[in-house]
């Protein structure tokens, strides 16, 4: 099985991997320039924003002992001092602002359309279907999961950033503050080199290992979480979609007490992560109660002692804050790291599954599919492995000249639509060998065809674009396999897949044909909603403006006697490599 279909262990290395497995596509982005651009302005934006902490730290010293020492020309003067520093530290916290929304843009630029682009490889979407689980909602990967995905990558890494900054600025400061904090011991005293760096680092130390201890179990909680959303989602699209046949079974109910068991497994998986976030929330605000405090009482000795004045010791617990906080980063964010490590997992494992399809039943052995030579249609001692067993043609020999009109039969589930998938090359999955004519000259139309997202003019012209198509022209094909009515919906953006009955569907299926003439027809049961006098006036068709196109054909009945040229039969053969069935794998294509 391949790795992307397997379970991501909880461990840094498999993070790091899956990280490392998405910069070779950043790299050979269009956005890969940009994204450098905004990275290397975030840097300098936070480098000049910790030297300007740094200088805040020092006028916290000279402003507190303007204080102390009641010296008023001293005091205005650092206040004017202050509003200076302010005003170029806010310069710089709105453009750092500015530089990494627009990097949260770009990298969800970058990473759905890398998506979108290993997705909708030819025929790589509708293999996606047969991976099991990881095939389950794609939508939510490449939407949900991406967007979250890039946001929290670019949080987490500017919180990084500055946050290491920052340690390593005031590292140097505090570890120099360090030698004023003076202890006094039976009338001699001593300095302990870097005493408030070690106080600092076992504080916020100490706070990153409870919360890591408490914590880890968000990984696999977050993860769960949003599969189940995904679902939940799912359902809820589906029976809208639907709603009119449910309506007709009266299935409500049963529809009820479906979504209602997929969002108690959500809010159980919702409680398990409000108890442990509850769990979190003792270490993290307990940490950050005990911060207020915690320096000055390390530094008092100093202070009470009096080698620290109060400016000093203001500035020492301001340089003990910045490490302090610098060193919990961890602490605050674990709970966001486990959400990027989650979200990290369901976007790189989708993305593998997508590049590693071609292993997905890899001992069932497949069909070789070549060009044929001649232009003509030929099978090869096909037979076709199905969940449900094996099929195979009446004849092992098939040769389909151009020009001719061919009928296959077969039982109900014998396979026939799995035959012209894979006559189209997107059921693999068999033995023997099929020559094809040429791609752009084959043109496959199902029970109920696809109508892209749109206006009325583009479902009809589609895949081609509608601009390749006179107006006259598709006025004309729809009038001929009378859909007249919708000449004047031609522009309006619908959702035509709702708005037209199937029958509707299936003429403007032919009509497509009407307009873009190909040598090849596959229908299979394409003409299945409408009544026989319907179907003879469509099937005409071919010995009219559409005469010489070849028809190869699996329908319930035929659209009338005398048709086809020739006629085969798909049974179930006894022997013959069978299809493993996986988790929420459709069983259509073996009808």
């Amino acid at each position: 099985m391949p790795a992307a279909l397997t379970k991501d262990k909880d461990n840094p290395s498999g993070a790091l991997a899956q990280l490392r497995s998405l910069l070779p596509s950043l790299a050979d982005s269009a956005e890969r320039r940009t994204v450098i651009l905004l990275s290397i302005g975030i840097v300098i934006v936070i480098g000049a924003t910790a030297v300007g902490q740094i200088r805040l730290n020092v006028w916290q010293g000279s402003f507190y002992d303007a204080l102390e020492q009641k010296n008023l020309p001293a005091f205005a003067w650092q206040l004017l001092v202050f509003l200076i520093i302010v005003s170029i530290l806010l310069v710089l916290v709105v453009s750092q602002t500015l530089l990494h929304e627009l990097l949260k843009v770009r990298l969800r630029e970058w990473l759905t359309r890398d998506l979108l682009d290993e997705w909708l490889v030819p025929g790589r979407a509708h293999r996606l279907q047969f991976a099991g689980e990881i095939g389950v909602n794609p939508d939510q990967r490449m939407q949900e999961d991406a967007r979250h995905l890039t946001e929290l990558t670019a949080g987490l890494s500017v919180g990084f950033l500055q946050a290491t900054l920052l340690l390593l600025s005031f590292l140097g400061v505090l570890w120099v503050l360090s030698a004023q904090v003076v202890f006094v011991v039976g009338g001699s005293s001593f300095s302990i080199p870097g005493y408030m760096v070690w106080s600092a680092l076992a504080f916020a130390l100490a706070g990153s290992w409870l919360t890591w201890l408490v914590g880890r179990p968000l990984i696999q909680l977050h993860g769960a979480r949003y599969g189940q959303e995904a679902e939940l989602r799912f359902a809820l699209v589906r029976d809208s979609e639907h709603a009119e046949g449910i309506a007709l079974y009266g299935g409500e109910a049963d529809e009820r007490r479906l979504i209602e068991g997929i969002f108690c497994r959500l809010t159980d998986t919702m409680r398990g992560l409000a108890y442990r976030l509850t769990k979190l929330t003792w270490i993290t605000s307990g940490h950050g109660w005990l911060a207020l405090v915690v320096p000055i009482v390390v530094a008092a000795p100093g202070y009470f002692g009096g080698s620290l004045s109060f400016g000093g010791l203001m500035m020492v617990v301001g340089a003990f804050y910045q490490v302090q906080q610098s060193l919990r980063w961890f602490v605050d964010n674990f709970a966001g790291i486990a959400d990027w490590r989650a979200t990290l997992s369901r976007v790189v494992t989708f993305r593998d599954a997508l590049l590693t399809l071609e292993q997905i039943h890899h001992n069932v052995p497949n069909i070789e599919v070549a060009n044929h030579p001649a232009g003509n249609l030929a099978l090869e001692n096909v037979t076709l492995s199905l969940p449900e067993g094996a099929a195979a043609l009446d004849e092992a020999q098939i040769e389909v000249l151009p020009g001719e009109r061919v009928l296959i039969v077969g039982e109900p589930h014998s396979g026939k639509t799995a035959l012209v998938l894979a006559l189209a090359g997107l059921w693999p999955w068999g033995t023997g060998k099929i020559l094809v004519p040429p791609r752009d000259s084959m043109h496959f139309i199902y029970e109920r065809p696809y109508l892209p997202l749109g206006t009325l003019r583009s479902a009809v012209a589609y895949p081609l674009q509608p601009g390749g198509f006179d107006d006259a022209a598709i006025r004309s094909a729809l009038q001929q396999v009378g859909l007249d009515y919708l000449v004047s919906s031609l522009d309006r953006d619908e959702r035509w897949d709702r708005m037209l009955s199937l029958d509707e569907q299936q003429r403007l299926a032919f009509a497509r044909l009407l307009l873009q003439r190909p040598k090849w027809a596959f229908l299979d049961d394409a003409l299945s909603a409408l009544e026989p006098r319907h179907r003879q006036q469509l099937m005409d068709f071919f010995n009219g403006p559409l005469a010489g196109t070849s028809v190869i054909c699996t329908c319930r009945t035929p659209a009338h006697d005398g048709f086809y040229s020739r006629t085969f039969n798909l049974h179930r053969v006894p022997k013959g490599p069978r299809l493993p069935l996986r988790p929420r794998e459709s069983s259509k294509h073996g009808r």
